[in-house]
């Protein structure tokens, strides 16, 4: 059996880690005891006597000033709003690169849940993490609130009389403005802009990525003609080789590609084979994580091996060999891989060097995987942004040669390494316009700030890809006073059609004469506005163009000594643009489990060698971070996160970790993302505390994952889960058996599918209600998600197999929790859920203690008026996210996952009401509806023919402990692997 471990401190000595675990739970209590006004002592008595004390104190303060409850009667309800019961609208979110097609939860007029459109050819039913917690932006207290000049609040009346003025000088004048914004896919949007153009000569629309795709648009537009991104079906893929490309993570369009990754590599419905997954990377990134077979290489390693891939695949297929950097290893088995599938394959690469991405485009061709898996008719328009041009602007700016700017969806005084230079030349412009929906750097240097609503409050139609579209919709009425910016710009022209008739006008000429569905356009917006989604035909096709090969291998970067600082986009932050969202700073990084902090990621080796252990600290370059040991960092390599550091994002984000993005260069026109030859000192005696949180909740090193490989799960299916027989043969109990003469509601996640994005958890807190606690509880232990993502490891450190496992509340038929409750607050239902009675609580922990699988939580959470607690949930503003369905909980109850019992009881009413039986699959919980990769499945294991009763029969699901005889609700499906 494999040894899994969690930290390098659990591999060296586990039995040391559980007695210093278990001494960090003992501290925390006694911590307890002091701050409830105890004396720090061990009495059970002492502590439950002044816990009485301190809630009674709390309820004769509350009786004496009891808060003011608002309510608006409707004089006359709206026809479409029912009190009490939710409406749907479809969506689309879009924001630095990021699309999702989405259906808005709307309660009584508040948005409270995000769920992915599963009519969406692009996204389907999944989600990220980021899409989730977009609702919490909407509620977010550092949004702009109106209109502003050098900080004072004017009217748009004002601003629309100001900015045009001064834009008709500046144009009059000869001057030059410029409009700066991120990519734009809007097809209504271009054509405002355009008109805007046209209406003030001399006026430049620029289009900027801080997270640069530049170097594949120009070596796409050498190769193809096209300056886009081609469309990547990993679905139809049996060979992946990715070069430092998170495409499950950040790179691209990860919800798309894990839907595809993730229906490649399932084993159910008879699939016998998968997708096979290599990646060559620095830093251990969640694609990384779940590749079959990982190598990790320094950034400037990479071209030398594109390029001796491309040679040997050259060498078998009768294409011309080009000389230039060496590769640090030998390719000619990958090579071999990658023909043997020919035309069913992909080589992909992250970097953003044109010249790497011409010879990526190169092994493409070679081996026939343009028109297969490969599509262009079907192009990605997330990316547009060309860093030359970008570049440029920046230059003329500080050289005075800029009059106007405004600046719409980008942060360039953050982002740019010349920060600080590019604030002082800003506010120096004759015109500078932020159109910022909320608090930015940028912002901050401009003369005017016309904020523009959230994505949830406004119009908008989409294009993502080629012939592929997407409507948006507002949800609820505006909460400040905003506007859109495409408004904006039509005003400044003269035209005073709102946004979203001009998007009806647009789509009546351009896309319902492509259709022939519906013979009136009222009924073709209506029911695409529904659906959300419209797919136009698309014809676009590329030819292949190599001339431009030879000339690039002569600028591929040849590999360099000295370490190498990797800087990469975080799962949850991106590119910090939304910092002051609590739900994603808390959200742990799916491999260093670190939340509230950007660190630098070292090898085990450089560690060793320098005297290093987690939270010491380094100088990089000059720049004090944080020192995490990360199993499958590359040899003389650093990874840091990007979206951090951020000095004007609101109470949450700001001063959150450190800012690297002063430390991208540019190469070969690109914006660079690594550092070479970085000096890197160890700062003496120093620390930093890291809210880590992986080994928070300990199973006693039993096992937990289970996986085998492909050739041994095809010759027995029960391969890797062979004690779950013994198990099962074993068991004696004192328990009575249960019989569940309803509904038996179970779970089932297949760890083939999941690839530990983190997804879940948010989904899971914003149904749940689950509260935010700050970087300083989260060290304390208490961190309050309900399912954790757990991250294994096994193997050689220096490159580690990693496994992902989800866990939440087990909901076993024999609870070990329910029997030591003194008050009978965990009683088990009829249907088999384990449930938790708040107001019987009375925080003994016993249930915690209990529980084999560490899934319960208890709230130390308090509301205090200051801003180190004050997240999300105590004020007027951000208590609007909250699902009305589901019982807050307050300081001293233990909560847990309730399979989202809410739910259950709205789909059962439904079907009763409709007088029918309820249907497979037509529960969902939260984490099962949003997870990008259809990991989870949820229903009645006393329906034979329900999907979930079917999956607990399947040879490869075990449960967690199945030895302790708990019976749990919960299956997990053996990992499989490829074959090493």
């Amino acid at each position: 059996m494999k040894t899994y471990w969690r930290s390098l401190e659990e591999l060296q000595d586990p039995k040391a880690l559980r007695i210093q675990e278990a001494r960090e739970e003992a501290k925390q209590k006694s911590l307890l005891y002091k701050t409830e006004g105890g004396n720090g002592g061990n009495s059970r008595r002492d502590f439950l006597k002044t816990l009485g004390f301190s809630l009674a104190a709390a309820s004769i303060a509350a009786s004496c000033k009891r808060p003011v409850e608002k309510a608006i009667p409707y004089l006359v309800k709206p026809e479409d709003i029912t009190p009490g019961k939710a409406n749907y609208y479809a969506s689309s979110y879009y924001d630095a690169g990021d699309y999702c097609s989405v259906v808005v939860k709307v309660r009584d007029g508040r948005p409270i849940k995000i769920e992915g459109n599963e009519l969406s050819p692009i996204s389907q039913s999944g989600t990220s993490a980021r899409v989730q917690a977009s609702i919490l932006n909407l509620y977010d207290g550092a949004r702009n609130k109106g209109p502003e000049n050098l900080s004072k609040s004017i009217t748009w009346a004002d601003a629309d009389l100001e900015v045009p003025k001064a834009l008709k000088e500046i144009s009059d004048a000869g001057g030059r403005s410029v409009l700066l914004t991120q990519t734009v896919i809007s097809p209504s949007t271009k054509k405002v802009i355009q008109k805007f153009l046209e209406a003030y000569p001399g006026t430049e629309w620029i289009q900027y990525d801080a997270i640069s795709a530049s170097g594949m648009l120009n070596a796409n537009m050498k190769s193809f003609g096209q300056r886009a991104i081609p469309d990547y079906r990993f679905d139809k893929a049996k060979v992946v080789v990715s070069f430092a490309a998170d495409f499950l993570g950040t790179w691209l369009s990860p919800v798309e590609y894990t839907k595809q990754y993730t229906s490649a590599r399932r084993l159910d419905d008879g699939q016998r084979d998968m997708l096979r997954h290599y990646q060559l990377e620095s830093h251990m990134s969640l694609t990384g994580s779940n590749a079959d077979v990982r190598f990790p290489v320094k950034p400037s390693e990479e071209a030398g091996m594109v390029l001796a891939l491309y040679n040997a695949i050259a060498a078998k297929t009768g294409g011309e060999q080009i000389s230039g950097v060496p590769a640090i290893v030998d390719v000619s088995a990958l090579a071999d891989d990658l023909l043997s599938a020919k035309g069913k394959s992909i080589v992909i690469s992250g970097s953003n060097d044109e010249n790497i991405q011409l010879f990526v485009n190169a092994i493409n061709q070679l081996l026939g995987n343009y028109g297969e898996t490969i599509l262009w008719n079907s192009a990605l328009l997330t990316k547009k942004g060309l860093d030359e041009e970008m570049a440029a602007l920046n230059a003329d700016i500080l050289a005075g040669k800029v009059d106007a700017l405004m600046v719409w969806g980008v942060n360039p005084v953050y982002d740019q390494a010349n920060g600080a230079e590019l604030e002082a030349a800003i506010r120096s412009l004759k015109l500078s316009v932020s159109f910022a929906e909320r608090k930015d750097e940028t912002a901050r240097a401009c003369q005017y700030v016309l904020p523009e609503p959230n994505y949830l409050e406004s119009w908008n139609d989409l294009e993502p890809k080629v012939g592929q579209l997407s409507l948006a919709q507002p949800t609820i009425s505006k909460l400040f006073d905003s506007r859109n910016v495409q408004e904006s710009l039509l005003v400044w022209t003269g035209d005073s059609t709102s946004y979203g008739d001009f998007i009806k006008s647009s789509w009546e000429s351009d896309f319902y004469p492509e259709q022939a569905e519906y013979a009136d356009f009222r009924l073709f917006w209506n029911y695409t506005l529904q659906k959300g989604v419209f797919s136009s035909a698309s014809e676009q096709t590329a030819e292949y163009n190599g001339d431009s090969l030879a000339a690039s291998a002569a600028k591929l970067p040849a590999a360099k000594s000295g370490l190498e600082v990797v800087l990469y986009e975080s799962i949850a932050l991106g590119n910090g643009k939304y910092a002051n969202n609590p739900w994603l700073q808390e959200l742990p990084d799916p491999l260093a489990k670190i939340s509230w902090d950007n660190y630098a990621s070292v090898p085990v080796a450089y560690a060793e060698e320098k005297g290093l252990e987690n939270e010491s600290v380094i100088t990089v370059n000059g720049l004090e971070l944080p020192v995490f040991i990360q199993p499958g960092q590359a040899k003389d390599t650093i990874a840091v996160a990007l979206g951090y550091g951020r000095t004007y994002a609101g109470k949450v984000g700001d001063g959150v970790g450190k800012n690297l993005f002063s430390y991208v260069s540019a190469e070969n026109g690109s914006r660079k993302y690594s550092i070479e030859n970085a000096s890197v000192d160890v700062v003496a005696g120093a620390t930093f505390p890291l809210a880590l949180s992986q080994t928070h909740h300990s199973m006693e090193g039993r096992p937990i994952v289970r996986e085998s490989n492909l050739d041994e799960y095809l010759a027995k299916p029960n391969a890797g889960n062979e004690f779950h027989e013994e198990s099962e043969k074993h068991h004696v109990t004192l328990y009575k058996e249960i019989e569940f003469k309803g509904h038996h509601w179970g779970m089932a996640i297949d760890l083939n599918s999941c690839t530990g994005c983190g997804n879940c958890a948010i989904s899971c807190q914003a149904e749940n209600n689950v509260q935010v606690i700050g970087k300083e509880q989260v060290r304390n232990r208490r961190i309050m998600h309900w399912i954790r993502v757990d991250r294994y490891y096994s193997g050689d450190p220096a490159n580690p197999t990693v496994s992902h496992q989800p866990v939440m509340c087990q909901h076993c038929d024999n609870a070990p929790c329910e029997n030591v409750c003194p008050v009978a607050a965990t009683p088990h239902s009829s249907e088999g859920l384990n449930q938790m009675a708040y107001n019987r609580c009375v925080g003994t922990k016993y249930c915690i203690n209990n529980c084999p699988y560490r899934v319960r939580r208890f709230n130390w959470f308090q509301y205090v008026n200051n801003d180190k607690f004050d997240y999300n949930a105590n004020n007027d503003l951000g208590r609007m996210v909250l699902n009305p369905d589901v019982t807050v909980r307050s300081r001293g109850v233990v909560e847990k996952c309730s399979m989202c019992v809410q739910r259950i009881q709205d789909k059962k009413l439904e079907a009763k009401l409709a007088g029918r039986m309820l249907n497979d699959g037509e529960i969902k919980t939260a984490c099962q509806q949003s997870c990008p990769g259809s990991a989870i499945v949820f229903g009645d294991l006393n329906n034979p023919e329900s999907k979930i009763n079917k999956l607990f029969k399947d040879q490869r699901n075990y449960h967690l402990l199945e030895e302790l005889h708990t019976l749990p609700s919960v299956g997990y499906l053996t990992k499989i692997r490829n074959k090493a």
